[in-house]
């Protein structure tokens, strides 16, 4: 098992940040490609989507993605299974004030347990570099969400 976590403080309030994360209606414009909602009804356990994500060498990647538990708007825990490893990826938001302004520190982490034996080969040949283009993808998803809520409250004034 590997996880990797990074924490960014972002100018936004949790809530903010929490219909951002959870409005699968507009997550394509901040975050993704195509998504497609596969479960009816109000964003929690067990919400299922596939969405469209860009891979660092520019190739598209199809990805599945379900709800494991919401807790609004503290903590959202969404799993995926991949090609030979299930992966949780943890996001939680804290407030915090900074320089009297509201501010979120969000912190987004990924576990990814191997499921099959070559995938356990991979991780012990590949380790290092993988964790580094999961640190840089992470860090990615949390600079498009602090875009996202720059933008939202540009629009919202």
């Amino acid at each position: 098992m590997s996880t990797v976590a990074v924490t960014e403080f972002v100018q936004a309030h949790d809530v903010d940040l929490w219909r951002l994360l959870t409005d699968l209606t507009t997550r394509t414009r901040r975050f993704t490609g195509p998504v497609e909602v596969l479960t009816p009804g109000p964003f929690g356990p067990g919400t299922t989507w596939r969405e469209t994500r860009s891979q660092p060498d520019g190739t598209a990647l199809l990805e599945e993605f379900v709800v494991i538990e919401a807790e609004p708007p503290r903590r959202l825990v969404l799993g995926s299974r991949g090609a030979g490893v299930d992966y949780q990826i943890t996001w939680t938001l804290r407030p915090v004030e900074r320089r009297r302004r509201g501010c979120t520190a969000v912190t987004v982490e990924q576990e990814a347990v191997p499921t099959a034996p070559y995938s356990r080969m991979v991780a012990l040949l590949l380790g290092g570099l993988a964790a580094r283009a999961v640190e840089r993808a992470l860090r990615q998803d949390l600079a498009d969400l602090a875009a996202a809520a720059t933008t939202g409250a540009t629009e919202a004034a």
